[in-house]
Parts: structure tokens; C-alpha cells; sequence
């Protein structure tokens, strides 16, 4: 287990941002999400019992997304620092899990599987 600031946990949340290309970013400025970060998942509104829950997306993927779906709520993509400083023993390790967590969220958003994010290495 590692412990860092909510400060740094941020940063490093950005920094997985900032790694993206240009053009998936710029689709990502324009598509409604928001990233937040939280401590903990909230199992009623996660719809999960697992306190090991690293993130989830809540909301209409990409591809399945209307011209009707524009007056909506912003799409929520929540990444959670409580388990994943659990699950991870160093700073580097924290860093590549919180990554990996952002682009498989950011996967669901596009639409993906869990089979391929996998595939990706996102899973």
C-alpha cells in the first residue's frame, strides 16, 4: 500500500491525460465528460459491492449517443484513490495503475468491450 496527496493522486490523474494524443483528447474536450476523482466508491450508486473498485464510467457511450442526448447531464468517468493506493506498493506502480484505470474508463466511454480493453492491456 502507498499513501500520496489528493494533490499528487490529481496530478497524476493529469499527467495519464496529458500522455493522450492530441485528436483523442480533443474528442474527449467535446464529448460532455467529466474525471473526477473520489476516495471510495459509493456501492449503491457504483452499482458494485467491491471496495476495490479502481473507476467506472457512468454515462452513453460514443457510439451509442444521439443527437437527442445533448441536453443531458456531463458523462462521469469517477476514479477512486482510496483502493487504488491499496492495491499498489510503489509510486511508479500507483502512477501506471492510475493510467491504465483513466484510458480503460476513457475505453467505455468510446464504446469498448471489456474483452478488448483487455486486449489493449487496459483491463
Amino acid at each position: 500500500m502507498i499513501s500520496i496527496s489528493h494533490e499528487d493522486f490529481e496530478e497524476a490523474v493529469d499527467d495519464a491525460l496529458d500522455s493522450l494524443p492530441e485528436e483523442t483528447a480533443r474528442l474527449i474536450a467535446e464529448s460532455n465528460v467529466v474525471i473526477l476523482i473520489e476516495e471510495e466508491p459509493d456501492p449503491v450508486r457504483d452499482g458494485r459491492q467491491s471496495s476495490e473498485l479502481l473507476g467506472i464510467y457512468h454515462g452513453i457511450p460514443l457510439d451509442q449517443r444521439s443527437t437527442f442526448d445533448s441536453y443531458i447531464e456531463p458523462d462521469r468517468i469517477l476514479i477512486f484513490r482510496g483502493p487504488m493506493q491499496r492495491v499498489c506498493a510503489s509510486r511508479d506502480q500507483l502512477g501506471a495503475e492510475i493510467r491504465v484505470t483513466v484510458l480503460h474508463e476513457l475505453g467505455h466511454m468510446f464504446g469498448l468491450s471489456e474483452s478488448r480493453l483487455h486486449e489493449l492491456g487496459w483491463g
